[in-house]
C-alpha cells in the first residue's frame, strides 16, 4: 500500500486507541490528535489523506472547527465519527465540510469500509485541483482558466502549482526559491520576483483577479 496517513482528533483515550490500532494493522500511517490546538499546523506540515474527526472535543464542537478550517482553504476529507446521532447532527455534519458521518457506537468493520471508500473517492478528486476559476489537470499537466488553456513555461508551470497546493498560505521567497527552484544554480530572491511577475501576466494579464498578492517583506500569498 501507498503511504496514506490518516488523522484521528478524539478525545477519548480508548476510542481512540482503538482507531489507531485498527487502521496501523490495516497499513495506514496515523495521526492522534486529542483536541485542534496543532491540527493546522500538521495539515501543513504532512500530506494527510483524511481526518476521522470527533464532534465533542474540548473547548471547540468539531463541525465548527472544520467548517472554519475549509474557509481557511484546507480540504482535506472529512469523517465525522460522532455520538451526535440524530438526523439534523448528521445533515449539520455533511453541511460543514464532511465526507461521510459514523455514529457511535461504531462497528470497526464499518469504519475500515468508510475510510478505504472515501480515500478511494477522493484520491480521483486529487487528480484536479481547483482554486476559484483556476483547474489544473495532473494527467495532462495542463491549467486553464474558465476552462481556456493558459500557456506556461515550465519555470512558470511549476511555480503556479506550488502556489495551487498551498493555497491561501503564505510562501517566502527561500521557500519558493528552495521548492521550485530547487536543481537551479541560479537561485536568488530578484528571481522569484521576475517569475512571479511574468506567471501574473499570463494567468491575470489585467490585474482584476490579483491570485497572488505580495507581502511585504515575508513574500506571497496565492488567494
Amino acid at each position: 500500500m501507498e503511504n496514506i496517513t490518516i488523522m484521528i482528533v478524539e478525545d477519548e483515550e480508548d476510542i481512540l486507541d482503538l482507531m489507531e490500532y485498527t487502521l496501523s494493522k490495516e497499513g495506514y500511517d496515523v495521526i492522534t490528535c486529542v483536541d485542534t490546538s496543532n491540527i493546522k499546523d500538521i495539515l501543513d506540515e504532512e500530506d494527510i489523506s483524511l481526518i476521522l474527526m470527533d464532534r465533542n472535543l474540548p473547548n471547540v464542537e468539531g463541525s465548527k472547527f472544520i467548517a472554519s478550517i475549509r474557509e481557511d482553504g484546507y480540504n482535506q476529507p472529512v469523517i465525522y465519527v460522532s455520538a451526535k446521532d440524530s438526523s439534523e447532527d448528521i445533515l449539520e455534519g455533511f453541511e460543514s465540510g464532511g465526507d461521510d458521518y459514523i455514529t457511535k457506537p461504531f462497528n470497526i468493520n464499518e469504519l475500515k469500509a468508510r475510510v478505504k471508500a472515501v480515500i478511494k473517492r477522493t484520491k480521483k478528486i486529487k487528480d484536479v485541483i481547483k482554486y476559484r476559476d483556476i483547474v489544473y489537470n495532473k494527467a495532462n499537466k495542463i491549467f486553464t482558466i474558465n476552462g481556456e488553456d493558459i500557456k506556461l513555461t515550465h519555470l512558470e508551470h511549476n511555480l503556479l502549482l506550488e502556489f495551487m497546493k498551498n493555497q491561501n498560505i503564505l510562501l517566502s521567497r527561500e521557500v519558493l526559491l528552495e521548492n521550485v527552484w530547487a536543481d537551479s544554480l541560479n537561485k536568488q530572491v530578484k528571481t522569484v520576483n521576475v517569475a512571479i511577475k511574468r506567471l501574473k501576466e499570463n494567468i491575470d494579464p489585467t490585474g482584476e483577479k490579483n491570485y497572488i498578492q505580495a507581502v511585504r517583506g515575508e513574500g506571497y500569498i496565492f488567494c
